[in-house]
């Protein structure tokens, strides 16, 4: 009997337990022992033809990406903003009701695998801790100067009234929006996986609504679209953090060979940047999550609360700390409205820059979250066993974006206080944006501690690339072994590895971060439709569950019950 079915008998009153199996064939000698071929063969097919596409025919990949960015983007922007309004009130109402919060991603009782602080840790480090480094000042000062109030006139323009607006588009951008998009990947991911102990891909997340049928062909189609999706989110996280990656270097003295003649990363300086952080990141892949990935996340955290106190203490602290209450109170209050707020061309200036604007900004953002998601969401299901459903959604969702609404409010809050106070004298808005933090922390300190300071920055970048690069070849390789993620993958790691450098190295060369930009929103469009059928099918699942143990009705898969029970004995 399938899910449908099973489910569909309980309306009758004869409910059957859920789909407790989900083959997916996987081949069982070879190059792919232990892999399903329909999934890696065609996702390597597809990640490599964008390879050579970018590096042979440079121009007319340029010209077809801006062409199909310019068509996707307009034309889908309302569908990415409802759908993240929507997949943020169903994350929070599954964790809100008391019914569907207290079932757990695992057996009952069963103890997560990581601490607490492990757990926030690495979720933190592979979701956004590359994006944030390098929008921490660079958004805020960015809605400083634009943004959709000063468009209309409300406020001044790089004032200090525009700095409350600018705070409030900051935390939409990096707040619920992103994190429930997530949260909710990883739940449905992780629900099936824990309870009824379907494989950890993106196609069992599906099987609450379309039962066997996952298993063939529209289960081969998902992974595919998921893996591609991956390495083309984790290509703009990876782009922004090499571009800061060189910048830094730049700032500590490595050269003139690092940047070209108008400031952007030099070809030499992003394949050998690439050639050491996705080999370092290769070699922490193959030694797993219990070990390097872990290591690397636990390290990241230590650090970023290192900078964030020199922020704190030497920085703008208490207007950084003003700007946090205020900004996450108007962000509250406003979320509804800015949530569902769709801007569209009207032909008038102010109505075709508000259009615009969201377009470059809250547009490609949930489209850059969807793309992320399916690394990000098995990611975190897969270090969030034995979590209930209330403390996985909050613990995805809240710490994260406060980590980010701090992070944007001490480092953004100290580079605008510089620039509004006249220390900076422009040197931080006139910097790119790759460039702008560190342009902080040399108009905030002397050159010597500058010095340090922009070292440890390049330390936590090189830090969190790995531990992003990693975890996403990783996943890949978990999603292409029909689940699996031990045994012989050493291979595999090392083509995605160097796969995922090239998509990087040649969309940079191509037409710098812009060219990846528009490959993901492009990858991310099939994605959106996955996630939204995600949504409804781990409400069917979390529904029907609660009616089953209201009825008596075993939820769990034997096996998951028997392991808790013996190692509980």
């Amino acid at each position: 009997m399938t899910s449908e079915q099973s489910e569909t008998a309980g309306s009758t009153g004869s409910i059957e337990p859920p789909l407790r199996e989900l083959p997916i064939s996987t081949a069982e000698s070879g190059f792919y022992d232990g892999f399903s071929t329909h999934v890696a063969i065609p996702a390597k097919i597809i990640v490599s033809i964008l390879i050579v596409w970018a590096i042979v025919f440079p121009t007319h990949a340029s010209e077809t990406l801006a062409l199909a960015n310019e068509t996707i983007i307009r034309e889908f922007a309302g569908w990415y903003v409802f759908l993240v309004a929507f997949l943020v009130v169903v994350s929070l109402l599954l964790a809100m009701v008391p019914q569907s919060g207290t079932l757990r991603l695992g057996a009952p009782g069963e103890r997560p695998e990581f601490s607490r602080f492990s757990w926030f840790s690495m979720l933190f480090g592979a979701g956004i801790g590359i994006g944030m480094l390098t929008y921490s000042t660079g958004e805020p000062l960015a809605h400083f100067q634009s943004n959709p109030d000063t468009i209309r006139g409300l406020v001044e323009p790089a004032s200090i009234a525009a700095v409350p607006s600018a705070y409030e588009y900051t935390f939409l951008h990096w707040g619920l929006g992103a994190w429930a998009t997530y949260a909710l990947v990883g739940l449905g991911v992780g629900y099936v996986a824990y309870r009824r102990s379907l494989p950890l891909t993106i196609r069992s997340s599906l099987a609450p609504l379309f039962g066997l049928r996952m298993s063939g062909s529209a289960g081969h189609i998902v992974d595919i679209v998921a893996v591609v999706a991956t390495i083309l989110g984790v290509a703009v996280t990876m782009g922004l953090g090499v571009e800061q990656f060189v910048a830094g270097l730049y700032r500590l003295g490595f050269g003139e060979w690092l940047l070209n003649r108008n400031g952007t990363s030099s070809t030499a300086a992003i394949v050998v940047a690439l050639l050491l952080l996705v080999g370092a990141s290769t070699l922490s892949a193959l030694s797993g999550v219990g070990r390097g990935i872990k290591w690397l996340s636990n390290l990241n955290m230590g650090l970023s609360f290192l900078l964030l106190a020199v922020f704190l203490f030497f920085g703008a602290g208490l207007y950084g700390l003003e700007l946090l209450f205020n900004g996450l109170w108007d962000y509250i209050v406003n979320l509804p409205q800015m949530t569902v707020t769709l801007w569209t061309s009207d032909g008038t200036a102010i109505g075709d820059a508000l259009a615009q604007w969201q377009l470059d900004w809250s547009v490609f953002y949930w489209a850059w979250w969807i793309a992320f998601a399916p690394f990000v969401g098995m990611f975190i299901a897969r270090i969030s066993r034995g979590r209930t459903v209330r403390e996985y959604v909050f613990g995805v969702i809240l710490v994260p974006s406060l980590m980010c609404f701090i992070w944007m409010a001490l480092a953004g809050g100290t580079a605008i206080q510089l620039e509004l106070d006249g220390t900076a004298q422009g040197a931080i808005l006139a910097a790119g944006i790759s460039d702008q933090i560190y342009a902080t922390i040399t108009a905030l300190t002397n050159p010597g501690m500058a010095y340090v300071l922009s070292g440890l920055v390049v330390i936590l970048l090189m830090t969190y690339l790995i531990t992003s690069a990693d975890s996403a070849i990783l996943i890949v390789n978990t999603i292409n072994g029909a689940g699996e993620d031990e045994g012989g993958r050493q291979r595999h790691i090392i083509f995605w590895g160097a796969a995922l450098a090239l998509v990087v190295g040649s969309m940079l060369i191509l037409g710098g971060i812009d060219a990846i930009r528009v490959t993901m929103i492009i990858g991310a469009l099939p994605f959106s439709v996955v996630v939204l059928l995600m949504a409804i099918s781990i409400c069917k699942a979390i529904t029907w569950d609660v009616i089953r143990k209201r009825q008596g009705v075993e939820t769990h898969c034997p096996d998951i019950l028997a392991d808790a029970a013996s190692k509980a004995g």
